[in-house]
């Protein structure tokens, strides 16, 4: 973490004396830089998190899986073992969010993290906006995925997001798309329903249901075309383009299916992030 990165910003602080209430989300916090170590649980505890830490991969593995920790967060660069293999580890026994925290910038860094199980990748030095905001957000997958219809698979509210004036609004239940410009009535002829192909449609189905979170190319091409394309990346990019040109205000500056370069597309989530 550089010297420029923020400090942690202000919350009301917790009375004098209390521990922090058991409803707050608590963050598991492995990372063997103690000064960042401050820094995140300051910030954390700020914003009304409460926090455990673990300076090493041993004591953070057992942390996970003895705290049971609401979100990780996960420095992949650890005194006694590689990060990715936590990652894995986790991931065998548990579906708790992890968000990789690294000073490691590569594309191929970033892949790897997510397909050993990470839901998430934030690269040093990061601001406290968008940490909370990541955060946020695997806190709302993590909740999501408690909520089963009666078949067992999860019920996905309809996606409302807003960006440039405009409103898009994704019912799966009903396999409706609409775009609204704010500039009219939701009611008016500003209000209208979006046509698309059946594999546009299974493609923003995905990432509806993973909004907020990075998806690399490999895993959208898997779930949404099957094993046999996962390396069929060029085919991907035809089928985003295409879901830009019929949602976004301006396809070239895209802000709702927003590319992860080298690494995948991500969704904005509700609140824009």
């Amino acid at each position: 973490m550089s010297d420029s990165t923020p400090g942690p910003a202000r919350a009301q602080p917790l009375q004098a004396g209390g521990a922090p209430p058991a409803h707050m989300p608590l963050v598991l916090i492995i990372e063997d830089e103690e000064p960042i170590r401050r820094f995140l649980r300051a910030t954390l505890e700020a914003n009304h998190y409460r926090v455990k830490e673990a300076g090493t991969a041993r004591e953070g593995t057992l942390l996970a899986m003895t705290t049971y920790p609401d979100v990780i967060l996960l420095d992949l660069g650890l005194p006694d073992g590689d990060g990715l293999n936590v990652t894995r580890v986790i991931r065998k026994e548990s579906r708790t969010p992890i968000v990789v925290l690294s000073a490691r910038g590569q594309e191929s860094d970033k892949v790897a993290a997510l397909d050993a199980g990470a839901d998430d990748y934030l690269t040093k030095p990061f601001g406290v906006g968008e940490l909370l905001a990541r955060l946020r957000v695997a806190l709302r997958h993590a909740n999501s995925a408690t909520g089963r219809g009666p078949t067992g698979s999860a019920e996905v509210p309809p996606y409302e997001c807003t960006a440039d004036g405009r409103t898009l609004r994704v019912d799966l239940a009903a396999r409706l798309v609409f775009a609204t410009d704010q500039a009219t009535d939701r009611e008016s002829p500003g209000r209208r329903e979006v046509r698309l192909t059946p594999m546009e449609f299974k493609l923003l189905a995905f990432l509806v249901k993973h909004a907020g979170k990075v998806l690399t190319h490999q895993m959208i091409l898997k779930e949404v075309w099957g094993p046999q394309h996962a390396s069929d990346v060029q085919y991907l990019r035809v089928y985003a383009g295409e879901l830009r040109k019929k949602l976004e205000v301006d396809p070239a500056q895209p802000r709702f299916i927003v590319t992860e370069p080298g690494v995948g597309y991500r969704l904005a989530s509700g609140d824009g992030t």
